[in-house]
């Protein structure tokens, strides 16, 4: 069985991208959100008009995924055309590289860690950290890891989280932050001014909504869900916890197109130059990567995941607050 340094350098022959797949998949996925966004505003008809909507949302979620590949180096590199499709889409989705890629390299590099995993994670508290922790503390955890905080994730994590917090936290760091907030903003009046409330509604606020809050739940449930494991800093290494500590979300053909393959986490954390059209290919030809641990999109997976608040050192496992004796 392959592990370690040697599982890690058995996947270098898939991190390779096959550059015509990679141009196709973005710009095809690319004219297909324009499209749909522009159905917002052109289709006459009210239902079909709403149907645009949902489907332009499920584009922002895909063009994300491969934005997020793109971030990663794993597809065209050294691409004027392409840096300046993915800058303008950073903008555009509220996640200005400064703070995106900063965060986000923070959390491969130290996810599944007890202490220094939460910068561009949800964070984690031991069960008797969470105890010993002051009441505002303990709210302000559970609010984090509340499923409000992911249906409403355009609000808390994006416009809040990665725009005006982090540049109140470093203005001269973040300053791409307020840029990409104000306009934002801007696009938002221009439309209300001069489409209108409905269209606003519908090619702007509904399709960020949907999109953001599909893709906070998935990082979420890529992280937190029965079986996953958390180590100190000590005992951590990072092959270990791509494989015990990121799931594959397992899920139907049009979901894995919609999410460019971003449900084989376990896959892409342990090399994520892997380009995302490769990751399937990965897990087919490496025995290894065969048995991670699976949750899906069902209701009671999602509820399962959702439940796990803390981590138990001693059952060596997460748990949810009600198995958490508060009153000692």
């Amino acid at each position: 069985m392959l592990k370690g340094k040697d599982l890690i350098l058995a996947t270098k022959p898939y991190a390779k991208e096959i550059r015509w797949k990679s141009w196709y998949y973005t710009l095809s996925t690319f004219f297909l959100l324009i499209v749909f966004l522009l159905g917002t505003y052109f289709i006459p008809n009210i239902y079909g008009k709403i149907l645009s909507s949902i489907l332009s949302a499920t584009f922002l979620a895909r063009f994300f995924m491969i934005f997020h590949d793109y971030q990663h180096h794993a597809i065209l590199q050294k691409s004027i055309i392409a840096n300046i499709i993915f800058t303008i889409y950073g903008f555009y989705m509220l996640t200005p590289s400064s703070i995106w890629k900063r965060s986000h390299d923070h959390h491969h590099n130290n996810n599944a860690k007890l202490y220094g995993a939460n910068i561009g994670s949800f964070p984690i508290m031991t069960k008797q950290k969470f105890m010993e922790a002051s009441e505002s503390d303990r709210r302000i955890y559970l609010a984090i890891r509340n499923p409000l905080n992911m249906i409403f994730a355009y609000f808390t994590m994006f416009i809040y989280g990665m725009c005006l917090q982090s540049f109140i936290s470093s203005p001269k760091r973040h300053w791409d932050s307020i840029v990409t907030l104000i306009l934002h903003i801007g696009i938002a009046i221009l439309l209300i001014i001069y489409t209108g409330p409905l269209t606003w509604f519908l090619a702007f606020f509904l399709p960020f909504f949907l999109s953001h809050m599909l893709g906070a739940y998935l990082f979420y449930a890529q992280h937190t869900f029965p079986g996953v494991v958390f180590k100190s800093n000590t005992e951590w290494t990072y092959s270990e916890a791509a494989l015990e500590s990121s799931s594959y979300l397992k899920m139907n053909p049009i979901m894995r197109w919609a999410t460019a393959n971003i449900g084989y986490h376990h896959i892409h954390h342990l090399n994520s130059r892997i380009p995302f059209y490769r990751l399937p290919e990965a897990m087919k030809n490496i025995p290894e990567l065969q048995n991670p641990s699976v949750t899906t999109f069902k209701l009671s997976d999602i509820i399962s995941c959702l439940r796990l608040k803390l981590w138990d050192p001693e059952q060596n496992r997460m748990i949810p607050i009600s198995e958490l004796n508060l009153s000692h």
